[in-house]
């Protein structure tokens, strides 16, 4: 037992090591590829990407996503309880519907360091992967990632990418009504699609903006988003 569990200790250490520094590089570095673009490649989808600088994005996409995603994102530390306890409660009385319940740096967590899909050993893993990015990373970076690797149409990846798509512009220059389209998609983007214009977008993406406005005086969230 010895001999077996001597080996597996050292590569465990070594994992340990490796992933750590993998976060450290990611707070400064995007990474070059990831599970989810991977797959996307593997089922013929493509990979169109384009990574830009925080400062390169229009605050109309980032107060968008935050409007959508994660009004609480200044203020939690990676975790929405009151929304997790909904999420639950509503789960267990409509078993043939899902609710979920992440923050932003839950995706970003499980969209740069892991895979998509359910299980309770991804899940204990994303929120180690939250905590961490939580710890070492500043919320303008998280979300600037974000919007970096967040799918955002079949085989499109990020806002710069979707801009180009769908509008044929710069992210920069995304108007209100273009992030809040953008950032309506993200919950299922290859089914509520931008272009062609599905009702789900159409129907949503008027409210996003109006959260928008709302949003547009909190002191936190404007701080990170500029």
């Amino acid at each position: 037992m010895q001999k077996t569990w001597r080996p597996l200790k050292k590569l465990f250490i070594w994992l340990f090591i490796g992933q750590l520094l993998y976060i450290l590089v990611c707070k400064w570095i995007n990474p070059p590829i990831t599970i989810t673009q991977i797959g996307s490649l593997f089922k013929g989808s493509g990979l169109s990407r384009d990574y830009i600088k925080f400062s390169e994005m229009s605050s109309n996409m980032k107060l968008a996503v935050i409007a959508s995603e994660d009004q609480l994102f200044a203020e939690h530390d990676g975790f929405d309880t009151v929304a997790i306890r909904k999420a639950i409660k509503f789960n267990k009385r409509h078993p043939n519907k899902r609710r979920g319940a992440s923050t932003i740096s839950q995706q970003v967590a499980k969209n740069v360091f892991l895979w998509q899909g359910g299980g309770y050993f991804r899940k204990a893993l994303e929120v180690y992967f939250t905590f961490m990015i939580e710890k070492l990373w500043s919320k303008k970076r998280i979300l600037e990632m974000y919007l970096n690797i967040a799918e955002t149409g079949k085989g499109i990846f990020g806002v710069q990418a979707a801009a180009k798509a769908y509008f044929g512009k710069d992210a920069a220059k995304l108007t209100k009504a273009e992030a809040a389209m953008i950032a309506a998609s993200l919950p299922n983007p290859k089914i509520f699609t931008v272009k062609p214009l599905s009702r789900y977008v159409s129907n949503r993406y008027d409210n996003i903006m109006q959260q928008m406005n709302n949003l547009a005086d909190d002191d936190d969230i404007m701080a990170i988003v500029k």
